[in-house]
């Protein structure tokens, strides 16, 4: 264990949470497999091996299926309130592990500790929000045409539910997934990604030892390991009516071609290219905050970072040079200590798309204005610790249109009215997180509007990150069209079905039809 984690307490946590130095990494619940590979986790914060992680073959990949489909027999017809106490407990159990857990996802992805116990937290707040879901799985009545006849519609569990999740929340997004399908009566695989392993062994052990105590059976709660061909078992396995994958549109499109040819159901939650709009009537500071935060918390590797900045002409000025004092303040280091602002990338190729992004922005015409580059030297021996950087560019520059898992900001000016905004803001294949900081009422109005953003999210003096799992989650357009978390997410969990009873002794049909006999 390096000097870093033994300060921070990381042994401590990696016995609290079973995690050991070689992990098997399939399991159906309290039964693992000892499979046929191996994943190391580098964690990027000092390059140190934390443990390993066996990987799923296809044989056990087999068994994990069959004990899934097997589970799903009984769990769908337990109560939903009595799933809600499953939760309830798997909830509580996590807030008794909160600290663990969250300095893990600190350690094993690299983001502050502050923001590995948020994780950890919105994993709790949507066990609270399922519970309180499982008492209100509703349908709809509605009035016949036909007398003596009722007409109602309600939802049923759909089955499998498979989770293909990515490494800047190892655990949140799943539980955003397996929180609400266990309610709607589903039961879930869950291939965490191979780059945070160790926080899906974790996570797992945790719900184990729940469904364990409640005298569950197996396969409700299953875990699988490995690279995209672990995950191809899934996309192209029938047995899975629903695929749930958050990661680049590049794999979302693999995914959704794969699921579409057997038309089978994806929930995909893909890139993000946001931006935030300021406009002469912004609040400056509040702009600075929120865009400083946006543009380099967890080092830009937020689905919901943000990109862009879409500044007046008027102010441009003004908030440029606010930006580069800001970020002449910001501390970059170990992100276990709480007084770093900035931690690593995930890894080395990340660091290589970073650098390859601020040469090509260059190379387009764009201008560093805060230039970037990799750390070097004591506290960064890991390589994975960037410089956030500043680049006067155009939206139409190809780097721009890409998203970059990194901490790079483009500044974009625009003249005239807030349309030309709005224009340059949905100028973008993406469409999950927008903003606009502005005390101009019709500004605001004209930016949520059906002519305003095109994204799935749309903020108003704040910024494009810090979703709250009560609102649905996702977005438009090459992000996917997916939505998890809060409002009626739940009902993609589950099958609508239309009913219609009569209770006469006639036969009528419907539009007045006559079929005498």
């Amino acid at each position: 264990m390096s000097t870093v984690a033994t300060a921070f307490g990381i042994e401590k946590a990696l016995q609290q949470l079973g995690i050991q130095e070689i992990n098997y990494g399939t399991s159906t619940g309290s039964q693992w497999f000892p499979g046929e590979g191996m994943i190391p986790s580098y964690t990027p914060v000092d390059g140190s091996l934390i443990g390993k992680v066996t990987t799923t073959s296809k044989e056990e990949y087999e068994q994990v299926m069959q004990t899934a489909v097997e589970a799903f027999q009984s769990w769908r017809l337990m109560p939903a309130p009595q799933r809600g106490e499953i939760v309830r407990q798997f909830g509580e159990a996590l807030r008794r592990l909160k600290e663990p857990l969250g300095k893990l996802v600190s350690y094993e992805m690299g983001k502050s500790y502050q923001e590995g116990l948020g994780e950890v937290q919105e994993m709790i707040d949507i066990c609270d929000f399922a519970v309180g879901l499982s008492r209100q799985l509703h349908g709809l009545t509605m009035h016949s045409e036909r007398p003596g006849h009722r007409m109602y519609e309600q939802y049923h569990p759909l089955g499998v539910v498979g989770i293909i999740s990515a490494f800047n929340f190892p655990v949140a997004v799943w539980s955003w997934n397996t929180a609400l399908a266990w309610i709607c009566g589903d039961v879930c695989v869950w291939k965490p990604s191979e780059k945070a392993p160790l926080c899906g062994i974790a996570c797992q052990k945790i719900a184990a030892q729940v469904f364990s105590d409640n005298n569950l059976p197996e396969g409700i709660s299953c875990l699988i390991n490995g690279d995209y061909n672990v995950g191809e078992y899934m996309t192209h396995d029938a047995r899975i009516p629903l695929i749930s994958a958050t990661g680049s549109i590049r794999m979302g499109k693999i995914v959704a071609q794969a699921v579409a040819a057997r038309l089978g159901k994806s929930l995909l939650e893909l890139g993000g290219n946001n931006a935030i709009i300021v406009t002469p009537d912004a609040d400056i500071k509040m702009t600075v905050i929120g865009a400083v935060f946006g543009a380099v918390g967890t080092c830009g590797q937020r689905c919901t970072s943000t990109r862009r900045l879409i500044i007046h002409e008027s102010i441009y000025d003004q908030v440029k040079t606010a930006l580069v004092d800001a970020y002449k303040q910001l501390r970059i280091g170990n992100p276990l200590d709480q007084h770093n602002h900035v931690g690593p990338l995930i890894d080395t190729d990340a660091v290589a798309l970073y650098q390859k992004a601020l040469q090509q922005v260059v190379a387009e015409g764009g201008k560093l204005i805060v230039e970037g580059g990799v750390l070097e030297g004591e506290g960064y021996e890991s390589g994975c610790y960037v410089k956030p950087a500043i680049a006067e560019a155009q939206n139409s520059f190809e780097i721009v249109q890409h998203e970059t898992f990194a901490p790079v900001l483009y500044l974009l000016k625009y003249s005239g009215g807030v349309e030309n905004a709005i224009a340059l803001q949905n100028g973008v294949v993406q469409g999950l997180s927008s903003a606009i900081m502005t005390n101009n009422l019709r500004e605001a109005e004209r930016f949520l509007s059906h002519a305003g953003s095109d994204c799935g999210i749309a903020n108003v003096n704040i910024g494009t990150s810090g979703a709250e799992i009560g609102g649905a989650f996702g977005g438009e357009k090459e992000t996917g069209g997916g939505r998890e978390s809060g409002s009626d997410a739940w009902k993609v969990y589950m099958r609508r079905q239309t009913n219609t009873i009569n209770y006469t002794t006639e036969l009528p049909l419907a539009q007045g039809i006559k079929f005498d006999l």
